[in-house]
C-alpha cells in the first residue's frame, strides 16, 4: 500500500527557549523487586546515595548467558571522516579527510564482545572480552566518554568506567548508554533534551554519570536520535528525553508555548515508566492490552517498537511513511498494539529499527519491512515481507540511517538507496543497491554480530571457523595514524 509522504522532522523554527542551566535485589528473576521504582512510583527517581562502585549483586547468570553474543574480530566499512558525518557541507578548515571505506576492512587484531552503534550515529561502542568499553568516532558533545572534546580514531577505554563489567550500550545521535552486569546505566553526551537522564538539564554531560533511577535492575538500553529507552527485569520500560511526537510513550509530546511565539518542551529528565499498552480498533475505539511483559524493543530516530513475552508487537512515537505498521500517518503519544502480527502465527521474535522504518522477523522467520529505507518513493504503511529474502535463515541484522545489512546462513545481504558512504560495502563500482544484494566479498565468513551508525558498518566475525580467518586474513586492514 503506497502513500503520500509524511514529511520527516525537521528543526522548529520556533525556539525551544532556555533551559534552566546552560546548557539491593534477588538474583533470581522473582516479582521480589519493589514497585517502588521511584519517589513518584514512576521511575522518576530521586538521587541514590549509596557508593556507585560498592560491589553490588549481579545479574542473574542465566540472564547474563540470553544476553551475551559470540565474540569477534572487527571489520568496518563506510565513511570514517567522523567530522562530516551527516552535516550537509564539510566541516570548517584543519580535518583530514579520509576515504570512504567502499569495502570492509580489518580494524584492530583484538576480540570484541560486542558492537554497537546507531541509526544516527557517528560514534560507536566496542565491548572488550573483560568486558570494558571502548569508544571512537565524534565526540563533539562528549558522547564518547573522553574528555577531550574531539574525535578518536582509536578505540580507546571511556574513563570512569574502568571498575564495571559493561555487558551493553546504546548510541543516540549525540549520547551514549551503557549498562553494566550489576543492572546499572551511566550516560554521557548531549543531554539538552534531557537524554542522558540525570535529572538535569545541564547542557552536556562530560563525564559518565549514572541516571537518576532507582528501580529494578536494567537489562537493556535504547537510544532514540534525543530519547532513550531502557528496559528493566520485570519487563517494564522507562523512557526519557525529548517528547516531541509521544516517543516516549507518556500521552504527551511535551509541547508548550512560553510566548505565543516561542515553543519549548516539557522534558523527561529521569526516567519515567511507560504505564499503558493500548489496542485500537478501526472505529478509533481504545481498549487497554493487560498483562505486558516487554522482552525486548529497538528505537528508530523518532519513534520505538517494543516486544513482549506474547510476542505482541507495539509502536509508538513519530508515524510518518508507515514507520509504526499501523496504515497511517498518525503519531502515537502511547504503545498501539500492531493488528498485523496479532496472531497465533505471526508473533514476533525480533525487531529493529532504522531512522524511519522497521523490520520484523515474526515467528514463521520471513522478513517484514515497514515504513521507508529510502528518502523518496513509496512508503510501506504496514509489515510487507521482504520477498528476496523469503527462504533465508537470517542470523543478525543492522539498521543505519537508511542502509540495512543482513547476515543470514553464509551469507551477507545489503541493499540502501542512493547516496550510500560505503557501509554496504559492495565496493567503489557499485555504492548503493535499491533491493537487497548480496556482499560476494563476505561469502561463507562467519558473521556474529552487526551495527551500523549513520553511515558506517561493524562487524564481528568468527575468526576461529578456517574459512572465515582465511578470508579475514586477505582483507585490507584500516589504520589510523
Amino acid at each position: 500500500m503506497a502513500s503520500k509522504r509524511k514529511s520527516e522532522p525537521v528543526k522548529k523554527t520556533a525556539k525551544r527557549g532556555k533551559k534552566k542551566n546552560d546548557d539491593s535485589f534477588d538474583s533470581d528473576l522473582s516479582d521480589d523487586y519493589g514497585d517502588d521504582v521511584g519517589a513518584n512510583g514512576n521511575g522518576n527517581a530521586q538521587p541514590v546515595t549509596f557508593d556507585e562502585r560498592a560491589v553490588l549483586p549481579k545479574l542473574p547468570e542465566e540472564l547474563l548467558a540470553s544476553r551475551d553474543r559470540e565474540p569477534g574480530k572487527l571489520l568496518i566499512a563506510g565513511m570514517i571522516t567522523w567530522d562530516i558525518v551527516g552535516k550537509r557541507a564539510d566541516a570548517k578548515g584543519g580535518i583530514k579527510i579520509r576515504p570512504n571505506l567502499w569495502n570492509f576492512h580489518r580494524f584492530s587484531d583484538e576480540k570484541y564482545r560486542r558492537v554497537v552503534s546507531g541509526c544516527s550515529s557517528a560514534h560507536s561502542v566496542l565491548i572488550s572480552m573483560d568486558r570494558k568499553a571502548l569508544t571512537f568516532g565524534r565526540n563533539n558533545c562528549a558522547q564518547l566518554g573522553q574528555p577531550v572534546l574531539k574525535s578518536f580514531e582509536k578505540p580507546t577505554a571511556v574513563p570512569g568506567l574502568e571498575g564495571f563489567n559493561i555487558i551493553d550500550a546504546a548510541c543516540g545521535r549525540n549520547h551514549t548508554l551503557f549498562l553494566t552486569d550489576t543492572g546499572l546505566v551511566y550516560a554521557c553526551g548531549d543531554n539538552k533534551s534531557g537524554q542522558c537522564g540525570v535529572g538535569t538539564s545541564t547542557a552536556m554531560i562530560t563525564k559518565v554519570t549514572r541516571i537518576n533511577y532507582t528501580g529494578p535492575p536494567i537489562i537493556k538500553v535504547g537510544c532514540g536520535a534525543e530519547f532513550s529507552v531502557i528496559l528493566d527485569v520485570k519487563g517494564n520500560l522507562h523512557t526519557f528525553g525529548l517528547p516531541e511526537y509521544g516517543q516516549l510513550g507518556h500521552n504527551t509530546d511535551g509541547k508548550y508555548f512560553i510566548t505565543s511565539s516561542k515553543m519549548s518542551f516539557h522534558f523527561e529528565l529521569s526516567p519515567k515508566r511507560v504505564p499503558l499498552y493500548i489496542e485500537k480498533a478501526k472505529d478509533g475505539h481504545v481498549t487497554p492490552v493487560d498483562d505486558v511483559q516487554i522482552v525486548d524493543f529497538a528505537c528508530g530516530n523518532n519513534h520505538t517498537v517494543a516486544v513482549d513475552s506474547k510476542k505482541r508487537a507495539f509502536s509508538w512515537g513519530f508515524g510518518g511513511v508507515g514507520r509504526l505498521g499501523h496504515a497511517e500517518q498518525k503519531d502515537e503519544m502511547v504503545p498501539r498494539l500492531i493488528k498485523f502480527f496479532d496472531s497465533s502465527n505471526r508473533g514476533v521474535r525480533r525487531i529493529f529499527c532504522g531512522s524511519s522504518f522497521t523490520l520484523a522477523i515474526p515467528d514463521q522467520g520471513q522478513l517484514y519491512l515497514f515504513g521507508q529505507n529510502k528518502k523518496t518513493g513509496e512508503a510501506n504503511m504496514y509489515p510487507k515481507p521482504v520477498q528476496d529474502l523469503a527462504g533465508w535463515n537470517i542470523t543478525d541484522l543492522g539498521c543505519g540511517y537508511t542502509s540495512v545489512v543482513i547476515s543470514a546462513d553464509d551469507s551477507l545481504i545489503a541493499w540502501g538507496a542512493s547516496p550510500t558512504f560505503g557501509e554496504l560495502g559492495l565496493g567503489d563500482l557499485q555504492k548503493s543497491s535499491a533491493q537487497p544484494k548480496e556482499v560476494t566479498k563476505m561469502s561463507e565468513m562467519k558473521v556474529s554480530q552487526i551495527a551500523l551508525g549513520y553511515s558506517h558498518t561493524m562487524m564481528l566475525v568468527n575468526t576461529d571457523d578456517e574459512k572465515t580467518k582465511l578470508k579475514y586474513d586477505k582483507l585490507n586492514e584500516f589504520v589510523v595514524d
